[in-house]
C-alpha cells in the first residue's frame, strides 16, 4: 500500500469539547441553543492548533461570558454522525458554579436563548439520547473519580 493510499484511509474526525457545570444542588447546567431543538452543554468544536481543553475554555467564555476553572477530563466519546462524519467528543468537569459565577453569566445572544440547571433525571427529557447518555456517564465519572471511554455515549460492550 502506498503512503497516499494509507493516508487516504486514516480517520480525520471532527473534535468538540464541552463541560459539565453544577449548582449547589448538584443539578447540571444545560443551555438552549437557538439553532437546535434540544438542550445542550456549553462547548463546541476544536479549532486548528487548539487542544480540546483549550477549545472548551474558549467556548465556555464565548457562550456564557465567564471563565471558571475547567477541571479534569471525564469522558471521551466516539460519536460519528451521518451528517458530519467521524466525531470525537471530550467532556470536562466544569465543577460547581458559585452564585457569583451564575450572576456573571452573559449568554452569547446569537447562539443561545437561555440556560438552566436540571436534575440528572430530567436530562433525558430535554436532549437527544446520545447526549443524555454522555451527560449521565460524565456525572458518574465525576462522582467516582473516573475517566470513561464511550461510543455514542455508552461504554462499549466486550466482544467475544
Amino acid at each position: 500500500m502506498s503512503e497516499n493510499e494509507h493516508e487516504a484511509k486514516m480517520a480525520r474526525p471532527r473534535m468538540a469539547a464541552g463541560a459539565l457545570f453544577f449548582d449547589e444542588s448538584d443539578r447540571v447546567l444545560l443551555v438552549e441553543p437557538s439553532y437546535k431543538d434540544y438542550r445542550d452543554i456549553p462547548g463546541g468544536y476544536v479549532e486548528e492548533g487548539e487542544s480540546p481543553r483549550q477549545a472548551c475554555v474558549r467556548e465556555v467564555q464565548e457562550e456564557l461570558g465567564i471563565a471558571p476553572h475547567i477541571g479534569r477530563l471525564l469522558a471521551v466519546d466516539w460519536a460519528p454522525n451521518p451528517g458530519e462524519g467521524d466525531k470525537v467528543l471530550y467532556l470536562f468537569d466544569g465543577g460547581r458554579l458559585s452564585a457569583e459565577d451564575r450572576r456573571q453569566i452573559a449568554l452569547q445572544a446569537e447562539e443561545l436563548r437561555g440556560y438552566d440547571f436540571h436534575d440528572a433525571v430530567q436530562v433525558s427529557d430535554l436532549t437527544i439520547p446520545r447526549l443524555a447518555r454522555r451527560i449521565s456517564a460524565g456525572i458518574k465519572a465525576r462522582t467516582n473519580g473516573l475517566t470513561l471511554y464511550l461510543e455514542h455515549g455508552e461504554s462499549p460492550t466486550r466482544e467475544s
